[in-house]
């Protein structure tokens, strides 16, 4: 399987609700990293996963959804911790839904097979959501 990844970053704010988060529990900021692994199993006629630039700005575009945002704000997430594992099946519904919807093109939306989204809380902890397309 080829793979391409791309890199985005976004700034939150959020509470989450339970005692085994601790201090995270007090409303904070984080600063995550997300990163989109688009997987096909064969190459395209340009001896490609996809397009990089196509596939950022794709990528850019549903992390916009919650930059710069409180999480704890947003009506579809109400009642709902903020996780990054919980963020990651997110962001990985909605660049799915662009990539079905043609949003890289024909040889893309047919071509790649999986996607893996990887949301990076800090240089050592980290969630990730991976389902085929």
């Amino acid at each position: 399987m080829y793979s391409v990844t791309l890199s985005h970053h976004i700034l939150i704010a959020h509470t989450l609700a339970g005692d085994v988060f601790g201090p995270a529990q007090r409303l904070h900021g984080a600063t995550l990293v997300v990163e989109a692994e688009f997987r096909a199993p064969v190459l395209d006629g340009n001896d490609a996963v996809c397009d990089m630039e196509q596939a950022l700005d794709l990528v850019k575009q549903a992390c916009s959804d919650f930059d710069y945002r409180n999480l704890d704000e947003l009506p579809e997430f109400r009642g709902r911790n903020t996780t990054c594992e919980f963020l990651a099946g997110e962001l990985h519904q909605r660049i799915a839904v662009r990539i079905r919807a043609g949003a890289l093109g024909p040889a893309a939306t047919e071509g790649i097979a999986a996607l893996r989204i990887v949301v990076r809380e800090s240089p050592v902890a980290w969630a990730a959501f991976d389902a085929p397309l």
